[in-house]
């Protein structure tokens, strides 16, 4: 069905309601704009209630899924962004142990890993009293976006750690568990030659 067909079928509030929603996906400020006598309460209640009718249903899925399709966003695009952060690493960013590579060396992958950049620059003086010999020392930290979250992000996409139903030791009826009892289930087995 076309955006304008579900659109028809909305009351004058309701299409008010779905295009404020449809801006920060917040169902409370979009009942506010379209019914702006509400109460928080009532705007609270009824903006679930109004999300769950199915004209308003369809028509936001509508928008949201053209958004996708307009901007060039999928899920594999979000995976793939998460994969860079979550198999990062800051051994990339250096030459050697202490040896960081040039910014302008690292690929554009390693570049969108870096959380922040803090960079400061110190006079010091290495000489001796009589003979004081000043040298400019650069110190450089690089953070990288969190790593944990990003493969948190990826085994839920992924469903990694979703209940998933098992026999386990061959015993019936069918257990449910999750991946990680699961995962500890067969470490745990008896190995059969």
């Amino acid at each position: 069905m076309k955006k304008t067909e579900i659109f028809a079928k909305l009351t004058d509030k309701q299409k008010v309601f779905c295009e404020e929603y449809c801006i920060d996906w917040n169902g409370l400020r979009a009942y506010k704009v379209a019914f702006p006598t509400s109460t928080h309460n009532t705007a609270s209640v009824n903006a679930y209630k109004l999300l769950k009718t199915e004209n308003v249903k369809n028509y936001c899925k509508h928008v949201q899924a053209n958004i996708e399709k307009r901007c060039g966003i999928s899920r594999m695009k979000v995976l793939q962004e998460y994969m860079k952060i979550g198999f990062s690493s800051v051994a990339y960013l250096h030459n050697k142990w202490i040896e960081r590579k040039d910014f302008e060396t690292l690929t554009e992958e390693q570049k969108s890993c870096i959380s922040e950049i803090d960079v400061k620059v110190q006079k010091k003086n290495i000489g001796t009293n009589d003979n004081p010999e000043i040298v400019t020392v650069e110190h450089v930290k690089i953070k990288l976006y969190d790593k944990m979250k990003a493969l948190d992000s990826i085994s839920k996409m992924l469903g990694y750690n979703e209940e998933v139903e098992v026999n386990i030791n061959n015993t019936r009826p069918i257990q449910i568990v999750s991946a990680s009892e699961y995962m500890k289930s067969i470490e745990d087995a008896e190995v059969i030659d």
